[in-house]
């Protein structure tokens, strides 16, 4: 019964937070926000709703592995599975944003942060706070830094705004988010307690693997439309999401506790995702052998987690 309450949850998370995603997209267009902003701001952080409803609901519970583990997961999932399988398909790649030289730093800045708090073992609220004030400096930098134009969705240009069905889908979207996410943490655990695995491991994949979706699913569209610059790039604003929101958010709620030691392959494999991301840019590697090199890392982080069940 878990399981299959697990997986409706987690439709639902996904579900709810699509609603969300759409909806702020016409609000915003309604105020004539430009493009860039919209596909840069609720676009990235969008698809990082379900991991911010998953890791504060498992925070509230004062789970912190299932809220930690499924950053961790996220993360990792968002630049080797999602960026893999975006290289490996997409027939040519020329972003027309210099990735490497402006944003580079925001692939490396937050994991460096993170291990920072996490080296005494706790995230504290006021370390929870210094995350979101990190957020705060992401969104100066994606105003300051260009004035380019991304795209969103044609068929919401069109339409006529209406207010009224604007909020009911969005309070739609906020309870199906907020109540799929509290129905997976707790299914998670309790599938955690039947087979002897630690939730560590069921935030690090189920959880994880289940909120990158939305993310694969925008990087999808964003390549069949031509679009390399939103396709990675939503990748790492959802990334500086996934720390400064979703584990600022948490520790807000309730302190983290985190093992670096007792997870130090699964945290490791994350920093060499990063990394590998960096040289990707480094060398415009948009292409296969980009996919393949991710796609390695990935192997070995799965592996990992099978051996260690």
């Amino acid at each position: 019964m878990d399981f299959a309450i697990f997986f409706v949850a987690m439709a639902a998370l996904i579900y709810g937070a699509g609603f969300i995603i759409k909806e702020s997209e016409r609000i915003a267009l309604h105020f004539n926000i430009s493009h860039f902003v919209i596909g840069a701001t609720l676009v990235a952080f969008g698809t990082s709703l379900p991991e911010m409803a998953a890791s504060m609901i498992a925070s509230y519970h004062h789970k912190s592995d299932l809220a930690v583990a499924n950053v961790i997961g996220s993360v990792t999932f968002n630049i080797t599975l999602v960026l893999g399988v975006v290289f490996m398909i997409a027939k040519k790649m020329n972003p027309t944003r210099d990735l490497f030289a402006k944003d580079s730093a925001w692939i490396l800045m937050p994991v460096i942060i993170f291990l920072l708090m996490s080296y005494d073992g706790v995230i504290s609220r006021f370390e929870g706070f210094l995350f979101l004030f990190m957020m705060l400096a992401y969104i100066l930098f994606l105003f300051s830094s260009s004035k380019e134009d991304l795209e969103v969705d044609d068929d919401l240009v069109k339409e006529k705004f209406k207010w009224l069905k604007t909020l009911v889908l969005l309070i739609i979207g906020f309870v199906l988010t907020i109540s799929g996410a509290d129905f997976v943490v707790e299914s998670g655990s309790n599938i955690a307690r039947m087979f002897g695995v630690s939730e560590w491991i069921i935030g690090l994949f189920l959880i994880s693997l289940g909120t990158s979706l939305p993310e694969l699913v925008v990087s999808l569209v964003a390549i069949k439309k031509g679009n390399a610059d939103l396709s990675i790039g939503n990748i790492i604003g959802s990334n500086v999401a996934n720390f400064s929101m979703v584990i600022g958010g948490a520790s807000l709620l309730a302190p983290l506790s985190v093992s670096l030691s007792q997870n130090s392959f699964d945290i490791g494999i994350m920093i060499a995702a990063s990394l590998s991301l960096l040289l990707i840019l480094a060398n415009k590697l948009y292409n296969k052998a980009g996919a393949v090199f991710l796609l390695l890392i990935l192997a070995l982080f799965i592996n990992h987690a099978v051996v260690s069940l």
